[in-house]
């Protein structure tokens, strides 16, 4: 009897502890825990039913599976270089960077297998088919706006796979040596031109300004002869007008002191000197000295 009572108490045991382990495994099989930088995608019976967001999450036990795990943080690829050819026939290589980030796993996990390689063969093909729509000078120029035009493009084409190109880069254009070679004497010619075109510039200017100089010159030196003729002018003048009012004897009397003053530079010079006249400027002189005592 004891032996029955302890088989069926331990038997009790048994299956009380069943029931909590089978519990247990319940509750664990139904809460899902996300990680915030997660989505879990759930399937039931193999087919999509939903996906779990971050936090605690309830399913429905042995009857949802989370099948797929996937990361929401941006990713980037690996750089890439493709050859890609101008609207000007010049061959380039251009070396891309791509970041995006998935936003909806249900269409990445069941409309696309290798994402990586999905997104850069787009983005190859985008960056060819854009650089053969530009000049090389468009490309080296225009850079920001090629990339805005690229990063378009690309997110139109990867929208149904539930991805968001967050960024896309061109990291460098490299040309091949030819080109760089051609493309160095092209610059250093207009350099070249570029100085004769300063250095003939700098020249015609230069002649400018001589001949402004040149020509203020002459605008002086013609007033300054213009006011020396309107002196000399306004001398005679007031001589003329002398001679009017006073008689021709004031005109004489102003020669003969202008030649008495004369002789007299002449006797107060140094040393002893001997002056020879001839007989009309002794007479001149004559006269002088008569105008002179009588203006006196």
């Amino acid at each position: 009897m004891i032996e029955d009572v302890l088989i069926g108490i331990l038997s009790q045991n048994i299956v009380l502890i069943l029931a909590a382990i089978f519990l247990i495994i319940v509750i664990l099989k139904g809460v899902r825990i996300v990680p915030q930088s997660e989505k879990f995608v759930v399937e039931r019976f193999g087919r999509l039913h939903s996906v779990l967001g971050p936090g605690i999450n309830f399913v429905v036990p042995f009857l949802d599976v989370v099948r797929h795990k996937i990361s929401i943080l941006e990713r980037q690829l690996p750089n890439a270089t493709q050859d890609a050819i101008t609207k000007d026939n010049v061959l380039v290589q251009i070396d891309t960077s791509v970041f995006y980030r998935i936003l909806e796993p249900e269409k990445t996990v069941y409309r696309i297998r290798d994402v990586d390689g999905a997104i850069a063969t787009t983005v190859a093909g985008i960056v060819r088919a854009n650089i053969g729509k530009m000049d090389l000078d468009e490309v080296q120029s225009n850079r920001a706006s090629l990339i805005e035009s690229i990063q378009a493009s690309v997110e139109d084409a990867v929208d149904d796979w539930g991805i968001e190109v967050t960024r896309a880069e061109i990291l460098d254009v490299n040309l091949d040596q030819a080109t760089r070679d051609a493309m160095l004497q092209q610059l250093n010619a207009e350099r070249a031109r570029r100085a004769q075109v300063t250095e003939a510039e700098g020249h015609k200017r230069a002649v400018e300004l001589q001949a402004d100089a040149e020509l203020y010159a002459s605008e002086q030196s013609a007033k300054a002869r213009r006011i020396q003729a309107d002196a000399e002018a306004y001398a005679t003048s007031v001589v003329a007008a002398a001679i009017k009012e006073n008689g021709v004897e004031a005109a004489q009397y102003q020669v003969a002191l202008k030649q008495v003053e004369a002789l007299n530079a002449l006797g107060e010079g140094e040393g002893k000197q001997t002056i020879l006249l001839p007989a009309a400027a002794l007479e001149a002189f004559g006269d002088a000295f008569k105008l002179l005592k009588g203006g006196r």
